[in-house]
């Protein structure tokens, strides 16, 4: 059976890891499964990537602080360049002949680069499932109600699309309420929950003891995620620490994030130059491990990391991203108010604020975090694609047999 996946990949690592999360999952429950994968993301080959999984690199854009679609390296305009990969992605779907093909969080793709991929699906390979995964928020409904009916995307939906895979809780966010799906495409829609994160390839004992941390440290993780827009996050921390009252003893891990601009990660490692209690980190493909030893995450609300602290139930200091998509402000509020994590808005930033929320934190007992929330979407997706493909693969079977019969001669009526 063959899965082809389309990955969203415009601003920072959220989207390939999720997908990556999810196409190793797909390989381990569902036997003889070959996956394409078609991404943008300029760090794909710096995953460990599983045996049944390979790729096709597409040209880099780039989401800017505009949120305007943008080259990212090639010398070529924005319209050459989406032509170059759309056309890449239907060469992929007329050769590898998928049997279901998993598009990643806009139906018709970026720049509407899956349309030619997409009529072409459903004209010449009419028994091929589509499925839309969308994350729990996509941005705040008056945004988003406005971009689907500009780009004409319940239409799409409701033409090409088979099913609708939210990785969320509506108890979080009613995804299908909140952008006012219509009926046919709300009766598409299967809520899977959270996608909760593997185990770190390293227990917290070694993680600790690489870091040097000491029995009576703490371990406080910063991480903004891919970067590019993290530095702010990163310079508030450690302008915190140095409201840092005494006796406590902190270590603290700076993950940067391979997006973060040079100048910026520049004057992060010079912070550390000057304080051996910071240790910095580009890059790492193995961030569960990092999350599963420290005693208190920083981070923004991207998807992912939401989703490691939640899978390693810790607390946390989130600061949310809040340009240009409301996307994670709106994610940190509403699971703040289960009771999940310490939110901070960045309009409201200041070194003592965050210095007082990170102490809160250390100092809260593990039993009193609460973490009752849904993060089975890993074996519900799973489940969903696997019906799928089997109906595809009835239909096909049956259709076969049809042709076959129909090909036969006929018994002659008299000998």
């Amino acid at each position: 059976m063959r899965l082809m996946v389309y990955s969203h990949d415009a601003f920072g690592l959220g989207n390939i890891r999720r997908m990556l999360a999810i196409c190793e999952h797909l390989l381990y429950e569902i036997p003889e499964l070959s996956i394409l994968l078609l991404s943008g993301s300029p760090m794909l080959q710096g995953f460990r990537l599983p045996k049944g999984l390979d790729y096709i690199k597409l040209p880099c854009l780039n989401r800017g602080q505009t949120g305007e679609i943008a080259v990212k390296y090639l010398g070529m305009g924005i319209e050459e360049t989406i032509k170059l990969r759309s056309e890449l992605i239907l060469s992929a779907a007329v050769n590898f002949q998928p049997d279901l093909f998993l598009v990643d969080k806009k139906p018709y793709g970026m720049k509407n680069e899956l349309t030619d991929t997409l009529n072409y699906l459903h004209s010449q390979l009419s028994k091929t499932k589509l499925v839309l995964l969308l994350r729990d928020i996509l941005d705040c409904p008056e945004k988003t109600i406005a971009e689907w009916q500009k780009n004409s995307y319940y239409e799409a939906v409701n033409k090409f699309y088979h099913q609708v895979l939210i990785v969320g809780a509506p108890e979080v966010f009613d995804a299908a309420k909140e952008y006012k799906f219509p009926l046919d495409l709300t009766n598409k829609v299967r809520y899977c929950g959270y996608v909760r994160r593997q185990p770190g390839l390293k227990s917290k004992t070694l993680i600790r003891e690489e870091l040097h941390v000491l029995p009576e440290e703490r371990l406080v993780l910063v991480t903004p995620g891919g970067g590019e827009d993290g530095y702010e996050l990163v310079d508030s921390y450690l302008s915190s620490l140095r409201l840092l009252p005494e006796p406590h003893y902190i270590k603290s891990l700076i993950i940067c994030g391979p997006e973060m601009p040079i100048p910026q990660k520049k004057l992060v490692y010079q912070a550390a130059e000057v304080n051996s209690q910071i240790q910095v980190r580009e890059f790492t493909d193995d961030l569960m491990s990092y999350i599963e030893a420290a005693d208190v995450i920083i981070s923004m609300a991207g998807y992912n990391t939401v989703c490691e602290i939640l899978s390693a139930e810790k607390a946390a200091v989130i600061i949310p991203r809040c340009q240009p998509s409301k996307e994670q402000l709106i994610r940190s509020e509403k699971m703040a108010s289960l009771g999940l994590f310490k939110v901070i808005n960045p309009e409201n930033i200041e070194p003592k604020t965050l210095m007082q929320a990170l102490l809160e934190q250390l100092e809260k007992p593990q039993h009193q975090l609460n973490f009752h929330i849904d993060m089975n979407a890993l074996p519900r997706i799973a489940e969903n694609v696997f019906m799928l493909l089997s109906q595809t693969f009835c239909e096909r079977l049956c259709s076969d047999i049809c042709q076959k019969s129909s090909l036969k001669s006929p018994e002659p009526l008299f000998q």
